[in-house]
């Protein structure tokens, strides 16, 4: 499958902001058919979701304040990829940091794009494994409580709309698939 008439061909870019964690930009590009148009869109660095699972099979979890929606959400932890750093050190990284965890064992499960209609983002997900309980090292602006639950009562927790975090959904469904030994 050839993507020669869908691809669209940057003509000028600018960049109509530029913030400490995302920027955002506008380009005219040239459609397939010669025509002109305008896209906007955020570029973002990137992120890494983990999936940290204890030995006893409790996944671990934290609970944040999200700003731009005015309450707190349940969510696995998570965090940007700094530049030049590769994913998996995020991950390892941003593991301990939020939940004071360590892990042993990493597995790649997928990478999603969660806004392909106006960010460049791509989260990388792996399920870490193996783990060992440490001391958290979190941002001073980081808040954040830290619980486990259960594969089944994560799942459960979804359906009942208490987690809505889409890449924790995603992941949550990959790991499931991944854990029965489907994937």
């Amino acid at each position: 499958m050839s993507d020669d008439k869908l691809t669209e061909t940057r003509i000028s870019s600018e960049t109509v902001f530029h913030g400490r964690l995302m920027h955002a930009k506008r380009d005219v590009v040239r459609l397939h058919n010669g025509h002109e148009t305008t896209r906007e869109y955020i570029v973002h660095p990137g992120a890494v979701l983990i999936v940290p699972l204890l030995d006893d099979g409790r996944l671990v979890f934290e609970r944040q304040f999200r700003y731009p929606l005015g309450r707190a959400f349940i969510e696995l932890p998570a965090g940007k990829i700094d530049p030049n750093e590769d994913p998996l050190q995020t991950g390892q990284r941003e593991l301990q940091e939020e939940t004071g965890y360590t892990a042993r064992e990493w597995h790649h499960l997928t990478t999603l794009h969660p806004c392909i209609g106006y960010s460049d983002e791509r989260i990388l997900i792996y399920l870490a494994t193996t783990l060992e309980a440490g001391q958290h090292r979190r941002d001073d602006d980081e808040s954040l409580e830290i619980f486990t639950l259960t594969l089944a009562e994560a799942m459960d927790a979804m359906r009942r709309g208490e987690i809505t975090d889409g890449k924790t959904m995603i992941a949550l469904f990959w790991a499931e698939k991944h854990l029965s030994g489907a994937w």
